[in-house]
C-alpha cells in the first residue's frame, strides 16, 4: 500500500514537500549521484520562478486594464452629467473615490447605467420635438418627405434648458401661423415668401428654426395676416361657386357635351364645398376665377343663338313620342308658337325648355298609358291583314295545284283561319279596354285622330254586312243549283248546257291596308268628320274580311269567283 501511495501521490495530500520527498526516494532507489540531484533541483527551482514571473505579469496587466476601465467610467460619468446638465445627480455623490479598483468600479457601474437610461430618454424627447419641427418646416416649404428619417440629435447638450427651448409654445405658435399662411397662399395662388417676409424677414424658410422671430409683434402680425387670408378665401369661394352654378345651368340648358364640361371640373368640383374643404393648391387662384368668368360670358352670348336649335330638338322628340303613340297633333302650329316665343322674348329660355321637358314627360306618361291598347290594336290589325290574305287565298281556284310554295300557303292558311277565329274576341277585349281607359280619363281614345271605339263599331258593322251578303250569295247559289237540277232532264239531249249568269263580287278591289290605317288616311285627306266617316266606311268595306268564322276547304272552294263553272254533261 505504501508503494502505491508513493507512485500515486495525488491520492493523498500533495505538497511541494511530499513531492520532493518522493523524488528523494526515487533517486535513492535509482542511485542518482549528488551532482545530478543538485542539477535537477536547480532546474526545478528555475521553472518555479518562471511560473511566478508569468503570474505576476498577468496580474499587473489585469490591474492596468482595470485602471483604464475605471478612468473611462469616471470620464463617461462626467460627460453624461455635463450633457444632461444635471450636476446634482445623486448617483455621482455615491461613487467612492477610494478603495480597491474593483470596489470603485462596482460603485460607479449603477450610476453609469442610470445616466445612460436617462440619456436615451432625453435623446428620444429631443428627436420627437425636432421631428415635429422638421415636419412643420417641410409642410411650410412644401418639401415634406416621409422618408427623410429622424433628425440628428446633438448629444453634447441634452439639458432640460435646451429641450425647453425646442418645446417653446411661442416658437410652435409662430411655426403654426407660418404653416397656415403657407397653406392659404397655396390655395389662393399667392406668393408665400413675399407674403411671409412682409410680416418679418426671419420667417423665411432659409432661416433656421432657432433664429425665427417669436416676438409679440411678430405673432400679432401673423395672426392679422392669417385672418386677412381667410377672409379673402371666403370671398373667392363664394365667387367661384356662383360661377360654377351658372356654368352648370348653362351647360344643362344648352346640352353641352361632357368633354367640354370636363375642362372646368376644377371649378365645378367645389360648387358645394365648405371653406375648410377647399385645400387644393391653386383652387382659388385669380386666373382660374377669371377663366370661369370668361366662359360664363361666352356661354351667355351663345345661349340666344342655340335656343331655337334646342327647342326644336325637344319638339322633334315630342313629335316622335306622339307618332309612336298614334296621337294626332299639329306640328307646324307648335313650331310657329316656339319661334314666336323666342323671337319676342316673352319667356325665359330656361322656362321654355323646362316647359317642353314637362310636355315630353307628360307625353311619355300618356304613351305608356296607351301602350296596352295600342299593342292590342296592332294585333287586331295584323289579324285583319291575315284575314284579307285568307280571303284572297280562298278565291284562288289554283290554290291546291301542285306548285312551288303551295305547302307553305297551306300552312299559312291554317294559321290564318285560327287567327281569324280570334278576331271577335280581340275586338271585344279591345272595346272593353278602350272603354275602361276612357272612363278612367274622361276623354276619347283616338287612334291617329279617329276615335278607336268608332273604328271598332264600324268594323263590326261592316263585318256583319259582309256576313249577310255572304249568306245571301250562298242562298242564291243553292237556288241556282236547284233550278239546274230540275231542268237537267229537259236539256239532257244537248251536248253543252247553257252557262249561268256570272255572279259578281260584292266588295271592290282588295288592298293590303288595314282598317285602322285606312281610316286614318281618309280622315287626314278629307279634313272633315263627315268626309272621314265616308272614307272609313268605304275603306272598311274594302279591307274587312269576307269570312267571319273559319270555313272548310270545300266551303272555301265554293266561294264566289268571277264566274261559276257549269256542271259537266252527263
Amino acid at each position: 500500500m505504501a508503494v502505491m501511495d508513493a507512485q500515486n501521490p495525488l491520492l493523498g495530500e500533495t505538497t511541494c514537500g511530499t513531492l520532493l520527498q518522493k523524488l528523494q526516494e526515487i533517486w535513492d532507489e535509482v542511485g542518482e549521484s549528488d551532482e545530478e540531484r543538485d542539477k535537477m533541483l536547480l532546474q526545478i527551482e528555475q521553472e518555479c520562478l518562471d511560473v511566478y514571473k508569468r503570474k505576476v505579469e498577468q496580474a499587473a496587466k489585469s490591474r492596468a486594464e482595470l485602471l483604464v476601465t475605471l478612468s473611462d467610467a469616471k470620464l463617461e460619468l462626467s460627460t453624461l452629467v455635463s450633457a444632461l446638465g444635471d450636476k446634482s445627480f445623486l448617483g455621482v455623490d455615491t461613487v467612492k473615490a477610494s478603495g480597491t479598483i474593483k470596489e470603485q468600479l462596482a460603485a460607479i457601474a449603477p450610476a453609469l447605467e442610470q445616466l445612460w437610461k436617462q440619456k436615451e430618454e432625453r435623446v428620444k424627447e429631443f428627436s420627437d420635438v425636432q421631428s415635429q419641427i422638421q415636419k412643420i418646416c417641410g409642410e411650410i416649404t412644401g418639401s415634406a418627405n416621409e422618408q427623410a428619417g429622424a433628425p440628428a440629435v446633438d448629444e453634447s447638450d441634452l439639458s432640460l434648458k435646451k429641450l425647453n427651448e425646442y418645446q417653446s409654445d411661442r416658437l410652435h405658435k409662430v411655426l403654426e401661423f407660418v404653416g397656415t399662411v403657407h397653406d392659404l397662399c397655396a390655395v389662393l395662388g399667392m406668393d408665400f415668401f413675399s407674403t411671409i417676409t412682409e410680416v418679418h424677414p426671419s420667417l423665411d424658410d432659409k432661416t433656421c428654426v432657432q433664429s425665427k422671430s417669436i416676438s409679440n409683434d411678430t405673432l400679432l402680425r401673423l395672426a392679422e395676416t392669417v385672418s386677412a387670408l381667410h377672409e379673402d378665401k371666403k370671398q373667392r369661394i363664394h365667387k367661384l361657386q356662383e360661377l360654377a352654378t351658372k356654368l352648370t345651368d348653362l351647360w344643362n340648358l344648352m346640352d353641352t357635351p361632357e368633354e367640354e364640361r370636363r375642362l372646368f371640373d376644377h371649378v365645378t368640383c367645389n360648387i358645394s364645398a365648405s371653406v375648410d374643404e377647399v385645400d387644393v393648391p391653386g383652387a382659388l387662384a385669380l386666373d382660374l376665377i377669371e377663366q370661369a368668368e370668361v366662359e360664363v360670358e361666352r356661354l351667355d352670348q351663345l345661349k340666344s343663338s342655340r335656343m331655337k336649335e334646342l327647342a326644336f330638338k325637344r319638339q322633334v322628340e315630342l313629335e316622335e313620342i306622339f307618332a309612336h303613340a298614334h296621337i294626332e297633333i299639329d306640328p307646324e302650329a307648335a313650331r310657329e308658337k316656339i319661334m314666336a316665343l323666342i323671337d319676342t322674348g316673352n319667356v325665359e329660355p330656361a322656362e321654355l325648355l323646362a316647359d317642353m321637358d314637362n310636355q315630353i314627360t307628360k307625353a311619355k306618361e300618356e304613351a305608356l298609358s296607351r301602350k296596352e291598347i295600342l299593342d292590342r290594336v296592332e294585333k287586331w290589325m295584323s289579324a285583319c291583314e291575315e284575314e284579307s290574305w285568307l280571303d284572297d287565298y280562298n278565291r284562288d281556284d289554283n290554290r291546291y295545284n301542285a306548285s312551288r310554295g303551295t305547302h307553305l300557303n297551306l300552312k299559312r292558311a291554317e294559321k290564318a283561319r285560327i287567327l281569324v277565329n280570334k278576331i271577335p274576341g280581340m275586338v271585344d277585349t279591345l272595346v272593353a279596354k278602350t272603354r275602361a281607359w276612357e272612363e278612367d280619363r274622361g276623354i276619347s281614345f283616338k287612334y291617329d285622330g279617329i276615335p278607336l271605339l268608332a273604328m271598332l263599331d264600324e268594323y263590326a258593322m261592316l263585318r256583319q254586312e259582309r256576313e249577310e251578303e255572304k249568306r245571301r250569295l250562298r242562298d242564291q247559289k243553292k237556288f241556282g243549283e236547284q233550278q239546274n237540277t230540275e231542268q237537267e232532264p229537259i236539256f239532257s239531249s244537248r251536248s253543252t248546257p247553257a252557262r249561268p249568269a256570272s255572279t259578281k263580287k260584292v266588295v271592290g278591289p282588295r288592298t293590303n291596308g288595314t282598317p285602322g290605317r285606312r281610316l286614318s288616311l281618309s280622315a287626314s285627306q278629307n279634313g272633315s268628320r263627315s268626309a272621314a266617316k265616308e272614307g272609313k266606311r268605304d275603306s272598311m268595306r274594302v279591307a274587312a274580311p269576307t269570312n267571319f268564322v273559319a270555313i272548310s276547304k270545300e266551303d272555301a272552294a265554293s266561294h264566289v269567283s268571277g264566274t261559276d263553272r257549269s256542271p259537266a254533261s252527263p
